[in-house]
């Protein structure tokens, strides 16, 4: 039988939804062909919604089209990174110490060039202090940035010189931390220094939490950041009540994922790839990256931890999903659409308009007509599109609507692509 939420009777609605799975599943025989494995579909779906319903009851808070799940104080900066709006993260260069085999870093355009200290590391960072958008956050990252402590120093004075109130962090793996160095941070206007802690190396919890101990000493805001592997959970439990005890100011839990490298490694560790990776599939270029299974649902259980516990430090899920939110942002916002069919989604940033198909057209032309409400049809076509606020006023009378998400691409001119198709 024929229903509001069924493609059945309306073959271009149908035509569109296999078109989408098939494009969807293409991608994923792509990758499982050259070795990686997935995990079953939406292995552990079911449990990840259970805790972000319990979450929500518990009055975490929820950013970004739930992206970004945190509870206690947040970093500004980290309110600020979606639109990247008066934000900015710089290196010095990507040469690092350590050589931790789950790092993104090799995949960015220009990797071995950006082994080499830059040299004019200062002209880059006041083209963006004298831009036109009012300047809050600026950090420094790597690599390792205190592998040019002189330099890394240098580049926060000036830029809390040129922007005294900007927000000014810094990313590290903490190796060269010393009391001087920290003097010296905290004299050229660091308020946030971020440690990493390499999360299955034996003795790093506690070599981290001795040297958040004496960053403490000398930064406002110490924080760790780390992704979280899957199976680590205790542990990762007994680290942050260690760090409540310490009085750190909080985590980020970062979503673990597999920068497209070596996956010797993962292999050997037992790791999977999230099925699907992406709720909307697309060449994301964070990195290139994709989540490894498992850590979703260990980060929503620690923050859920944190507030059964009572931690006072805040406690950050930041997914891949967003870390993608800003280039959606990027590129959606350039542009201006018709807002009567067009919704620039504030959650997670992609462009979106209600689609009606088939021997719907006309039923729900008349109701929109009716309501007073605008619509376009499609040329090439039997369908028609109008703004999504709209989609339950159709679903209520029997016709099946379909939510589309768009894309804007630059190319010689600004273009709209339509990424995916899903009944509302």
């Amino acid at each position: 039988m024929t229903t509001p939420d069924s493609p059945e009777g309306r073959p271009t609605l149908a035509a569109w939804l296999v078109e989408y799975a098939s494009i969807e599943a293409d991608y994923l025989d792509s990758l499982q062909a050259s070795g990686i494995p997935f995990a079953p579909r939406d292995d552990d779906a079911a449990e990840r919604q259970a805790v972000r319903e319990r979450l929500a009851r518990k009055g975490a808070r929820f950013r970004n089209g739930g992206a970004s799940l945190s509870v206690g104080p947040l970093s500004t900066a980290c309110e600020a990174c979606a639109t990247d709006e008066g934000s900015r993260t710089f290196y010095l260069s990507l040469a690092c110490n350590r050589n931790c085999y789950f790092c993104f870093n090799a995949n960015q355009e220009g990797y071995e060039e950006g082994l080499r200290l830059k040299k004019h590391w200062q002209e880059e960072l006041d083209a963006f202090l004298d831009g036109n958008v009012p300047v809050t956050h600026i950090a420094l990252t790597g690599g390792e940035p205190l592998l040019h402590p002189n330099e890394a120093a240098a580049f926060l004075e000036h830029a809390h010189q040129q922007a005294p109130n900007a927000h000014l962090r810094i990313y590290t793996d903490g190796d060269f931390l010393t009391e001087e160095l920290l003097g010296r941070l905290r004299d050229a206007g660091l308020a946030e220094l971020r440690l990493s802690v390499k999360p299955d190396e034996p003795g790093a919890a506690e070599e981290a939490l001795h040297r958040m101990a004496l960053a403490k000493r000398f930064i406002p805001h110490v924080m760790v950041e780390m992704p979280v592997i899957p199976g680590t959970v205790d542990e990762m439990k007994e680290l942050l009540r260690s760090m409540d005890e310490l009085g750190v100011f909080g985590i980020n839990l970062l979503e673990f994922g597999y920068p497209m490298g070596d996956w010797t490694p993962f292999a050997e560790r037992g790791f999977r790839i999230a099925n699907p990776p992406f709720a909307i599939p697309y060449d994301y270029s964070y990195a290139g990256g994709l989540p490894v299974a498992g850590s979703e649902l260990a980060c929503l259980r620690l923050v859920e931890f944190a507030l059964d516990e009572g931690l006072s430090l805040g406690v950050h899920y930041c997914s891949l999903e967003n870390k993608n939110r800003t280039q959606i942002y990027q590129q959606n916002s350039a542009v201006a659409l018709d807002d009567d069919v067009w919704e620039f989604d504030q959650d997670d940033f992609f462009w979106k308009t209600a689609k009606v198909f088939d021997g719907d057209v006309p039923a729900a032309t008349r109701i929109l007509d009716e309501a007073g409400t605008p619509w376009a049809a499609d040329p090439d076509e039997p369908s028609i599109q109008f703004h999504p606020r709209h989609a339950p006023l159709l679903a209520r009378r029997g016709i099946a609507v379909a939510l589309s998400y768009h894309v804007v691409e630059h190319h010689d001119a600004p273009c709209l692509r339509e990424l995916k198709l899903e009944l509302a």
